[in-house]
């Protein structure tokens, strides 16, 4: 749409002697194509929408499948490879594409396979069924000609995200942070004798209630009582992923997950988000906002990388943090030590202190870390004056984000 709000304002804007009218005709089937183009996207947004909301299975397992995809770091859905692989070493293709991808897309359960995957005419049904059903997936728009995941594809795998983390998730917390400063607009707060200010903050009820036990027939301004109001405190919050190699696979969709499970708590707390995806470079970054969509489909396109480096994320978050008196968290979700740079734990340790500096505070939520790792994670919290959980059950990681959100809350 702000590419057909460009294009109206060249044609309005234009001076007649510049300009022919053989341009203006351009740019006017320009402005429809490029409205018909994103009238049909968000039709096909919707459509799929639709399809989730009211738990249309097919949809669901389709939106799995390339979830797990993106997640498993599969490259491509390429039907020759996929039945290569499953028939010459299986074992290696259950540990590149998981147990959904091979049954959604073959038809059969993935140790049926192993134990059939010699048999000639098993193999010919299966090659032929691995074929079909990718095809499905093409005509749905949902992996393109190369076999390559699209953004609709992408768009239904962050919509199956949250719809399954949002299943799951119990809201808990304490609402917004709470300062103790008097504030003209903020939450109503104690009920106080009334001193000269705003009328709408008068308690009616606990006023006349003291006229009545005063045997008062009319309200004396001694009688009067009103809300202390409580300025309220907004959070940002940045939620950093580790998407190193060793990331691959269920510890990088659940981290995706606890993503959401944290963007609709806070956002729905009136506080802000942002993101980092890391490995050796910083990969993406959002600053903290309250885009609730954005945050989700950035996290479904999240896949695995190489080495780790902490320090970038550490001072890239200085960048993207507002400069105000707000509280500024820095959540790392990790399952390793810093490996990049040349002396990463030092160079981590020195931009931790500059980030606290800066009045960010850090928390690490690790993965089942090694010793040398839990070390390190406690020195980083440390300096950060923030928290280290470790996440020793997978299923328990959205629980721990939100453990670190709510104290965070409450300090």
């Amino acid at each position: 749409m702000r590419a057909l709000s460009q294009t109206r304002e060249g044609i309005f804007d234009r001076q007649p002697d510049t300009e022919t009218e053989t341009d203006v005709s351009i740019q006017k089937k320009e402005a429809i194509e490029e409205l018909t183009g994103n009238l049909a996207k968000q039709k096909d947004k919707d459509a799929l929408m639709n399809s989730v909301l009211e738990n249309d299975e097919e949809s669901i397992q389709e939106g799995k499948v390339i979830s797990d995809s993106i997640s498993q770091g599969v490259g491509s859905f390429t039907p020759d490879i996929m039945f290569e692989k499953l028939v010459t070493n299986f074992k290696e293709a259950k540990k590149l594409y998981g147990k959904t991808i091979i049954r959604e897309l073959s038809g059969y359960d993935p140790n049926y396979i192993d134990k059939n995957r010699n048999i000639p005419e098993f193999k010919r049904q299966l090659k032929s069924d691995i074929e079909n059903n990718i095809k499905k997936y093409q005509e749905k728009k949902l992996i393109d000609d190369d076999y390559i995941v699209t953004n609709k594809g992408l768009f239904l795998s962050s919509l199956v995200l949250y719809i399954e983390e949002l299943d799951k998730l119990i809201t808990r917390g304490q609402g917004e942070k709470e300062i103790k400063e008097k504030h003209v607009y903020g939450e109503k707060g104690p009920i106080i004798p009334f001193k000269k200010g705003r009328y709408r903050d008068i308690a009616l009820r606990p006023s006349i209630k003291l006229a009545i036990r005063r045997n008062h027939k009319q309200l004396h301004p001694s009688d009067l009582k009103s809300h202390e109001r409580h300025r309220t405190g907004k959070i940002n919050i940045i939620y950093a992923v580790d998407s190193s190699g060793s990331m691959k696979g269920e510890k990088l969709k659940v981290s995706k997950k606890a993503g959401i499970a944290l963007a609709f708590k806070a956002i729905e707390e009136k506080n802000k988000v942002g993101l980092i995806v890391f490995e050796k470079e910083v990969r993406y970054t959002l600053p903290p906002s309250n885009n609730f969509i954005e945050i989700i489909q950035e996290l479904a396109r999240v896949r695995a990388g190489s080495e780790t480096d902490f320090s970038k994320v550490l001072h890239k978050s200085r960048e993207l943090f507002p400069q105000t008196k707000e509280t500024k968290h820095l959540i790392f979700i990790t399952d390793a030590l810093p490996t990049a740079g040349k002396d990463p734990i030092q160079e981590t340790l020195k931009a931790t202190s500059q980030a606290r500096a800066a009045g960010i505070t850090v928390s690490i939520i690790g993965i089942k870390l090694e010793e040398d790792g839990l070390a390190l994670a406690q020195k980083i919290t440390d300096i950060g004056a923030g928290r280290l959980l470790i996440c020793k059950n997978l299923d328990d990681l959205d629980a721990l984000v939100l453990e670190d959100y709510t104290l965070t809350m409450s300090e």
